[in-house]
């Protein structure tokens, strides 16, 4: 996988600042690995077509979302690939520059909250 830039992390990062757009994205991440179709999400929502297909566009084009074909419906489905991209970037100078988990845990705590 390529390392994510910075131009692309502000790209996602724009897509997941709308609230509707946070929320579908939070909602298809839950329906992995099988996704869910626009007409499910739009129910689900509450949400007009073309004003579902506008928040997907935004998603997929961040590249957080991708779809596909299956028979005669579109599913989507959250692009792990762009979701972990987005989280490594975020987290690359976590801890000094070290893996996050057990080994950041003393250095948080001694710095506090």
């Amino acid at each position: 996988m390529s390392e994510l830039g910075e131009a692309q992390a502000v790209a996602s990062l724009a897509a997941l600042a709308q609230e509707t757009r946070l929320r579908l994205f939070k909602r298809l991440l839950q329906a992995e690995p099988v996704g869910l179709t626009p007409g499910e999400l739009a129910a689900e929502f509450g949400l007009a077509g073309a004003t579902l297909s506008f928040h997907l566009k935004e998603l997929s084009a961040a590249g957080l979302v991708s779809a596909a074909r299956q028979g005669r419906h579109i599913q989507y489905r959250v692009n792990m690939a762009g979701m972990n991209g987005l989280m490594d970037y975020l987290t690359a100078q976590c801890c000094g520059g070290q893996p996050c988990g057990v080994a950041c845990e003393p250095i948080c705590s001694a710095t506090g909250p």
